[in-house]
């Protein structure tokens, strides 16, 4: 485990969710964790929806400005500096969809850099229409690295096609999410299933989904 770990990838690609459960298991390994919401893409699905569970867990959050209304543009949090610069905790960063959210790490990655003590991962959905192929998915990831300035050290397999995934739909993204790790040196890092299926797969790094409720 890296002291800072960052998730990126498609828009609608389960960011949120993954680094929400993450910073929940670094929790229950008793160590230090915060978690900082910098995407500023998709206003609507929020970790600073699930402020109070991590108030009540420990879990130090730090989110933009203006979160969860109705302002257009929200300022990054200046709070996201001391996480990237202070070495005392396990720092947990949701950054917004596609090259566009990208944007927003472009002014911690020097101190992320310098401290070389991380994990950036792409999370990828197969079943999403613009990552069906490994084409079209080192596509995006070569688009997101160009904004953040920064290069994937591995990836997360999170497709699924909502509530309805089978253990079987998992399964049948093994063979891309290989070829996908074969072609850009990439190891695989998780493959994220939701809690109700999750005993019914068997893999390599499986990770285990509580999903984050919508506010609405």
């Amino acid at each position: 485990m890296k002291r800072v770990t960052l998730f990126l990838g498609h828009y609608g690609s389960g960011k949120t969710n993954i680094a929400l459960n993450y910073a929940k298991y670094l929790k229950s390994k008793d160590l230090p964790v915060a978690i900082a919401d910098l995407d500023i893409v998709n206003p609507y699905f929020r970790t600073k929806d699930s402020q109070q569970e991590l108030k009540r867990l420990g879990i130090e959050l730090v989110s933009l400005e203006f979160a969860g209304s109705n302002v257009d543009l929200p300022a990054l949090p200046s709070a996201a500096y001391g996480l990237v610069q202070r070495n005392d905790r396990y720092v947990v960063m949701d950054i917004g969809g596609d090259d566009r959210g990208a944007y927003a790490l472009g002014r911690y990655v020097p101190y992320i850099l310098e401290e070389n003590d991380y994990e950036m991962l792409f999370v990828t959905n197969f079943y999403r229409p613009l990552t069906r192929t490994v084409e079209d998915t080192i596509e995006v990831m070569r688009e997101i690295e160009a904004a953040a300035r920064m290069k994937f050290t591995g990836i997360v397999n999170n497709s699924n096609i909502g509530e309805i995934t089978s253990p079987q739909d998992v399964i049948d993204t093994f063979p891309i999410a290989h070829q996908l790790s074969l072609e850009t040196g990439l190891p695989v890092k998780m493959t994220c299933v939701e809690q109700r299926i999750a005993d019914l797969i068997e893999c390599e790094n499986l990770f285990s989904l509580k999903l984050q409720k919508k506010p609405f």
